[in-house]
Formats: C-alpha cells, sequence, structure tokens
C-alpha cells in the first residue's frame, strides 16, 4: 500500500526507546546533541528580528520561482561581504538546504542513479536521497593525528560509478568539523569534468571555522563564485544568523554560464512547481542578515569555550585513550570514547546511568573508532556538567 521511499520498518531504535523512557520519568538529561541555536541559550536581538518581519508587503502574494530580487539581492551582498563575487540571477531561495538538495536530486537523478556522499556524514542524507528514488554512494574520509579528516583523492576517484551523476561536499563536514583543501577540491573539479558530474557543495557551516583554519591558504572556505565547473552552494539563515526558524535557504549557482543559465531554468520549473518560500521572511531577509554579526559572534563565543572545556576534560581525565579529534570548525567536536565497549553501548550507558545524552558516531557512519557527536551549542553551565559527570563515570572522580 506505501511507497518502497520509506522504510518499512518505523519503530524507533533501542537508544531512542531508551531516550523515551528516561524523558518520561522526567529525568533532568544534560544534551549534548542539542543544535537548536534557538533553545541553547543564544542571544538574540529580539527587537530587531521581530521588526524586519513587519512589513506590510509580505501581505502581497508575489510568487517568482527564483525568489524575489530583492531578497537575492540580500544573498548575493552576504557573499560580497565575505569577499565573493555572486550575482542575484545566480541564486534560487529554497525553504531549506533539505528542500535544496531535493530540488538538485530531481534536477541531475532518475530513480535509480546516484549520487557520491562523504562518510561520515549527516544521516539526513539517506532519507532526503530516499525520497527521490536516489542511491548514495559512500567516499571516505580518512583521519590522521596530524591532519584531522580528509578527502582521498584515490579513494573518491574509486567510489564513481556509472549510475553516479553528481557528488556531494561538505563544507565543513557535519560532523568531523573538516574542510575541504585546495588539492582536494582541484581533484574532485577534474572528476566533476571528466565524468560530467554535478558537485553540490553544502556550506551551512562556513562561517564558524576556528581563527587557525580561516589564516590556512590551504582552506577553500567557499566555491561559491567559483565557475570552473558546474556546482551548487547550498547555505541558508538556519546556521548563518543561527535563525532556523525562519525557513530560508538558498541555491548558488557556479559554473560556465551558458550551463548555469541551462540549470537555472529547470530550477525554475521545478521551484515553480511548489512555490514553497514564504512571502515574509523573503521581504525580512536583507534586515535578518543584517542581524547576523552578534548572533555569529555568540556562537562561535561558546563553541569556543565548550571545545576547550572538552579538551581540558581530556588532559584531565583521559590520558592517551581518549582524544578530542580534530577540526577545522563547525558547531560539533567529536570524542574519541576509551575502552573496549562499542560506542552505541557507551552513551547508551551514559543516558541510562548519569543522565548524559550525546549521539554514537555510527549514527553518522564513523566506522574505523569508537567516538561520541558532542553539541558544542550545549550551554555552558549544562555542558560543564555533563564533563563532570563524563569524568566522574571513566575515573570515578570529579575531574
Amino acid at each position: 500500500m506505501f511507497s518502497h521511499r520509506l522504510p518499512d520498518n518505523l519503530d524507533p531504535n533501542e537508544f531512542s526507546k531508551l531516550l523515551a523512557r528516561k524523558r518520561a520519568e522526567g529525568a533532568r538529561l544534560l544534551d549534548l546533541t542539542e543544535s537548536n541555536p534557538t533553545k541553547a541559550g543564544i542571544p538574540y536581538p529580539n527587537e530587531e528580528i521581530l521588526a524586519a518581519l513587519h512589513d506590510p508587503r509580505a501581505l502581497t502574494y508575489e510568487p517568482t520561482p527564483r525568489g524575489l530580487r530583492s531578497a537575492r539581492e540580500a544573498v548575493a551582498k552576504y557573499y560580497a561581504d565575505r569577499g565573493q563575487t555572486v550575482h542575484p540571477d545566480q541564486i534560487l531561495l529554497t525553504a531549506s538546504t533539505s528542500e535544496a538538495y531535493a530540488y538538485l536530486f530531481k534536477l541531475f537523478a532518475d530513480p535509480g542513479e546516484s549520487f557520491l556522499v562523504p562518510t561520515p556524514s549527516y544521516p539526513l542524507f539517506d532519507m532526503l536521497a530516499g525520497l527521490e528514488d536516489v542511491a548514495l554512494v559512500p567516499y571516505p574520509l580518512h583521519y590522521a593525528e596530524s591532519r584531522g579528516w580528509r578527502l582521498d583523492p584515490d579513494a573518491f576517484e574509486g567510489a564513481i560509478v556509472p549510475s553516479a551523476r553528481g557528488v556531494i561536499l561538505v563544507n565543513p563536514n557535519n560532523p568531523t568539523g573538516s574542510c575541504l583543501r585546495r588539492s582536494e577540491w582541484v581533484a574532485v573539479r577534474q572528476a566533476a569534468s571528466r565524468e560530467d558530474l554535478a558537485v553540490v557543495c553544502d556550506e551551512v557551516f562556513s562561517d564558524y571555522l576556528w581563527d587557525e583554519t580561516l589564516a590556512d591558504p590551504d582552506v577553500v572556505r567557499s566555491i561559491a563564485g567559483d565557475d570552473s565547473v558546474l556546482s551548487f552552494s547550498l547555505s541558508g539563515l538556519s546556521k548563518v544568523c543561527g535563525l532556523p526558524q525562519m525557513k530560508l535557504g538558498w541555491i548558488v549557482v557556479n559554473g560556465p554560464p551558458a550551463g548555469r543559465t541551462e540549470v537555472m531554468r529547470r530550477l525554475e520549473l521545478i521551484a515553480d512547481t511548489y512555490l514553497s518560500v514564504a512571502a515574509p521572511v523573503q521581504h525580512a531577509a536583507a534586515r535578518l542578515l543584517g542581524t547576523r554579526g552578534p548572533i555569529q559572534v555568540a556562537i562561535r563565543e561558546r563553541v569556543a569555550f565548550n571545545h576547550k572545556r572538552l579538551q581540558d576534560l581530556r588532559r584531565r581525565c583521559g590520558g592517551a585513550d581518549l582524544q578530542v579529534l580534530a577540526s577545522d570548525g563547525g558547531w560539533y567536536a567529536l570524542l574519541q570514547l576509551p575502552g573496549p565497549e562499542t560506542d552505541e553501548a557507551q552513551t547508551q550507558r551514559w543516558l541510562n546511568e548519569i543522565d548524559v545524552l550525546a549521539h554514537p558516531g555510527f549514527f553518522f557512519g564513523v566506522e574505523d573508532r569508537e567516538v561520541a557527536v558532542l553539541s558544542l551549542l550545549t550551554p555552558v553551565n549544562d555542558f560543564d556538567r555533563a564533563m563532570r559527570k563524563l569524568g566522574q563515570f571513566w575515573t570515578g572522580m570529579e575531574c
């Protein structure tokens, strides 16, 4: 009766069952999975945000497939402020980055065809691709102590299959926090040109890099405005302004002008079918993007503070068995766990025994090491309490 695009078994896994039971019991959980900045105690310029939405133009329906030009100009200015040249005509607005993926899967892949996707990466890709009847073919990111997570050009080439229609990059990656390097980008571009692959680069966390990462000339912070190959840069207000509830994302179409024109014609047809982006947020886009400075500063300070606290925990309690894996930025940290237990077993014990909630690494496709994925956006007091509980969990003493 139901579409094969949905999984047959919708029952929660054991981890989810345990979490539901703990919440039903009224447990006061220390949530190291909290990635919603509006629930994490981040200070916002509330009056400015609300004023941006008070625009009488929102009372008029203007069905524009690409999105209102004023909103696209605001997005182009955002890139200009970062030193990147993007024309408003290269931009198509979506209700979210997830919708942007759905549009691009529709644009390039027939049922059964595939996109290459990094692993580790965000597990939502499986559902997004499945709903479009698109297969995902993983290519690995490898970790080395001296350089962190990196794309291996040879492994990437080996992952390309005849059914591939595109490749997904996540820069910086979620959850590893690793950034694309120039040699990696050259390898991807060359393969994409040779194999006629579209490149989709998810850049939602690109405003949240460590200072040393920004100073590294080898880091590719963004491919927006790079017309060397047909590619698509994805981002949105969810991370740029810490406003996921505003539901405004965008696609920047990069590449040779002739190719961009044909792509945009087809993307407009898809977007015109749905017309999903609401008028109020489009009219508010310029003012909302104008609020991003202090919001980003607050998020960066939170992430940096919690990252330091996590490193302190490792130094005081972990020894060689506990490591904070190297990253270039983002909102998450990967904590390599001590002992023989799997990450699933250990994070379940945290939840069951000390009321600390964290994601096991296998949720994100981390296969060659046992890790917990921790949100560095967690409120500082909760994060500190969780670190103390974890220290006692491993050593029997407060760390």
